[in-house]
């Protein structure tokens, strides 16, 4: 600078660090649209916010959620930080030389959970709603670069999950029953029927977890047989917690038998069986069922032919 130049006059640093959520369900995603004193025309982004001093981030994005969107919102374990630097720009009625970190989670909120809708009075955002992932992608809503930013990172979430299921026959052979559960509406595959059973306790042995289940689901009390098959699923959905998921099921299937004469009934509460009965295996076919029912049929004929 040459003697006599004027000064080049430094701006206000100012940095602030705040949280975020990726909240998707099937091909919609939930975001907030900024207030009309903050943007001159409809303008979206994750719903989230500023960090308070002290503040915990999974505390912070729990917060904001609920104040932007009125839901609820859990994270999972990780987060991933983008990283925003403006060296001239307006923020708060005055020009400064900015940096944001944008600590960004993987987000869901219960499938029973009511619309979105904005809480917080004079905040930032003027309302909330579910909108099609398609769109947001493509440009046709509008939004600010941080949602592009965070999905270009996002990856859904990868679950596999092993599980113990019982092909369960009384009557002779010609009349013969079989015993099958519901899935509850709230879960995937809502409304099919399915062999009694189900996820497996961490370190819990494969058949104890099975008579567990069947108990759980059925009321009765099953001796089981030699294993039958392994069956496995993959697919992409809503998991009963509202966690859009990449899904792996690994299905252990066992033959078993009940002694008892009771009428079936479930037994647990809040779970995802919704109902339980005996079905004449000739109307079997008539009936919406999962592709482990189906395998285990095949499998079961096979060895009995």
């Amino acid at each position: 600078m040459s003697p006599g130049s004027p000064r080049r006059r430094r701006l206000p640093q100012v940095q602030r660090v705040a949280a975020y959520a990726v909240i998707l369900r099937e091909d919609r995603i939930l975001l907030s649209r900024l207030s009309d004193t903050l943007a001159k025309s409809p303008l979206w982004t994750l719903p989230g916010g500023g960090l308070d001093h002290g503040e915990d981030p999974r505390a912070a994005v729990v917060r904001e959620v609920y104040e932007e969107t009125g839901l609820e919102v859990s994270v999972g374990e990780t987060a991933w930080v983008l990283s925003a630097y403006r060296a001239n720009t307006w923020r708060r009625g005055r020009n400064v030389d900015a940096h944001a970190l944008r600590i960004v989670y993987d987000g869901w909120v219960p499938l029973d959970s009511p619309e979105p809708k904005t809480v917080e009075v004079d905040g930032s955002t003027a309302e909330a709603a579910w909108l099609p992932l398609a769109d947001v992608l493509s440009g046709a809503v509008p939004t600010l670069p941080l949602v592009l930013e965070a999905l270009e990172q996002h990856r859904i979430a990868r679950v596999q999950r092993v599980a113990t299921y019982a092909l369960i026959l009384r009557g002779p052979a010609g009349a013969q029953e079989l015993l099958l559960t519901r899935i509850a509406p709230h879960a995937v595959h809502g409304g099919k029927w399915h062999l009694p059973g189900g996820g497996l306790d961490f370190q819990e042995e494969p058949r104890a977890g099975l008579v567990r289940e069947v108990q759980e689901e059925t009321g009765l009390a099953v001796t089981l047989e030699e294993p039958l098959e392994v069956h496995d699923i993959a697919l992409t959905g809503v998991a009963p917690s509202g966690r859009l998921e990449e899904f792996h099921g690994i299905h252990l299937i066992f033959v078993g038998t009940v002694a008892s004469r009771e009428e079936p009934r479930v037994v647990e509460v809040g779970g995802t069986t919704d109902a339980v009965a005996w079905v004449p295996l000739a109307s079997v076919p008539e009936l919406v069922v999962t592709g482990t029912v189906t395998a285990a049929l095949a499998a079961y004929a096979r060895r009995t032919s």
